[in-house]
């Protein structure tokens, strides 16, 4: 794409999103790997927020364990696709979906008593001080005590992606995002083709936890979500039963160990308000 505008790149997307996340078995990692999380960490009851929710995985999930579930999400089109999810479930009567900003929701303070951020919402606000006003927004709707879980992408991931699948191309991009992380459209201009994904802040690790806990965060856990089997999924989608569970149980074993954290695809954080 050559828009990298996140809202405009996400309507485009469309069921895609959707679809990611049973995609193949690194990307069912992710989501399995999440909910162990969310069910470990969620209240027994209550209101939750999913902010940048997209097409509704994660709403749907918590909605099917008695959740009652705002999403919100800068795209349109995936409000929009997570409203009909919930229809065809019989789960729009606790699942709301409107559009909106991390970095300003709508709701009062200490409006939920849990706050999702799943899959990388804060890794496309690109600007360290809008990231920040971000963060603080997740912080002011979370009741006391609530947990609130994060999840961002990695520096790492984009430098390996460059390496395989695009290196003649956009290799003048290795150097300035492992410096700072930051990927943008006036980047891969510069850098590259001019053709790029949504604009992103990739993370590492310390630097994660630092700005949450910039934000008034108490991080209690940081998580790898695909781990040691990051960028492994035509190898993984081919592999037998057998082998990918074998492989599941090592990413599960692994997945708190903070080297697996900063070399994970997606990377979650469990905080606390």
């Amino acid at each position: 794409m050559s828009d990298m505008d996140p809202a405009r790149y996400y309507d485009e997307y469309g069921e895609r999103e959707w679809e990611r996340l049973e995609r193949d078995p690194v990307t069912r990692m992710e989501f399995a790997n999440t909910v162990d999380y969310l069910d470990r960490y969620l209240p027994d009851s209550g209101r939750v927020l999913d902010v940048g929710g997209a097409s509704g995985r994660y709403a749907l999930w918590l909605a099917e364990c008695n959740y009652d579930v705002a999403l919100v999400d800068v795209s349109e089109t995936q409000v929009e696709l997570a409203c009909e999810n919930a229809a065809e479930r019989g789960l729009e009567d606790v699942i709301s979906a409107e559009q909106g900003d991390v970095r300003d929701l709508r709701f009062e303070d200490e409006a939920f008593d849990a706050v999702c951020c799943l899959g990388g919402p804060l890794s496309h606000v690109v600007d360290d001080d809008e990231r920040a006003t971000a963060m603080r927004e997740l912080r002011r709707v979370a009741a006391p005590d609530a947990p609130v879980f994060v999840s961002v992408i990695s520096r790492f991931a984009p430098l390996r992606d460059i390496m395989k699948f695009s290196l003649e191309s956009s290799h003048g991009l290795l150097a300035p995002i492992a410096e700072d992380g930051k990927y943008t459209a006036e980047r891969v201009a510069e850098h590259a083709n001019g053709e790029g994904w949504a604009e992103c802040h990739f993370f590492r690790a310390d630097e994660f936890e630092a700005e949450l806990e910039d934000a008034g965060f108490d991080v209690e856990q940081l998580v790898g979500l695909e781990g040691v089997a990051n960028r492994m999924k035509p190898e993984l989608a081919d592999a037998s039963d057998e082998a990918v569970e074998s492989v599941r149980e090592v990413v599960r074993m692994l997945r708190e160990d903070r080297a697996v954290v900063d070399f994970s695809e997606h990377m979650l954080a469990v905080c606390r308000v």
